[in-house]
């Protein structure tokens, strides 16, 4: 839903044009309009032509994660997939001057996707990894970071400048769904692999679990401490989610559990921030 965008552009970054395939994402960007002034195309990026597109001295991609996660593992799914091959098309054909890439820890077993990721000839590159949310944001969440510029550029570490907490997160009168599984989950009711994670937002040290798109079908795998909750639980709610992931408060939700989805899809926006940051440093 354009949370990496936000973070460059807050860093000083000019988004020209966001391509996604996801029409929900897509309209979450039309429906924030005063956030994304840009074009944004509605299109598969395995049918779209390079040369059909606008120049530009960087390109970002944050191709799905799903199939490189560890996750992926218990479902025998972890087999990477074709996508990254459009991203390096794009990328080799256009040359930009630095271009940046964005996804999972477990990318980097494989080979074949790093190699294509971090050799490409005239270009310097740096991978990042991990680059961890809690950073920023009381949200544990590790991601890759690669890097790749036509000059020779150090990037280091981020360093930690946390200030937010769980407390902050949390809303002061929050409207909390919670579907009938979260209450049998709760009580114990069913055949569940795992106990619910429950975040206590009076411990200051306090952190999240990994902010995940399939809450929006199991909103009961992470829960947060709430005296005033019938069960001492509940799930988080729509605006709680989003601002583990840093996302500003003027950003509108259609109020649907697919906004879950796209918060979870989404590439911290602090991270994004500090991504944009060594792009604007570079430039300078």
């Amino acid at each position: 839903m354009g949370l990496m965008d936000i973070g460059l552009m807050e860093a000083g970054v000019n988004v020209q044009q966001s391509l996604d395939l996801d029409a929900a994402a897509i309209n979450s960007m039309k429906l924030n309009a005063h956030r994304f002034r840009h074009k944004v195309v509605h299109e598969d990026i395995r049918q779209t032509l390079v040369l059909n597109q606008p120049d530009s001295d960087v390109i970002v991609v944050t191709y799905p994660c799903t199939k490189y996660s560890a996750v992926a593992d218990i479902h025998g799914a972890r087999t990477g997939d074709e996508l990254y091959l459009h991203a390096f098309r794009h990328i080799a054909i256009k040359q930009p001057e630095a271009f940046v890439a964005e996804n999972v820890p477990g990318m980097k077993k494989f080979k074949v996707v790093m190699e294509a990721m971090t050799k490409l000839p005239q270009y310097y590159v740096t991978v990042i990894c991990p680059v961890s949310t809690t950073n920023w944001l009381p949200q544990k969440r590790d991601r890759l970071i690669i890097i790749g510029t036509k000059r020779p550029f150090f990037i280091a570490q981020p360093v930690q400048c946390r200030t937010v907490t769980m407390k902050d997160i949390i809303e002061d009168d929050p409207e909390v769904d919670m579907p009938q599984y979260v209450h049998n989950r709760i009580k114990g009711i069913g055949n569940y692999r795992d106990k619910p994670i429950v975040v206590d937002p009076e411990d200051r040290n306090a952190l999240s679990p990994t902010v995940v798109a399939h809450y929006a079908k199991d909103m009961g795998t992470r829960l947060v401490r709430d005296r005033k909750s019938k069960y001492g639980v509940r799930p988080f709610t729509i605006r709680e989610y989003a601002r583990l992931q840093g996302v500003p408060e003027d950003i509108k939700f259609e109020g649907n559990r697919s906004d879950y989805k796209l918060i979870g899809n989404g590439v911290p926006v602090p991270m994004a921030r500090w991504v944009g940051n060594n792009l604007m440093r570079y430039f300078n």
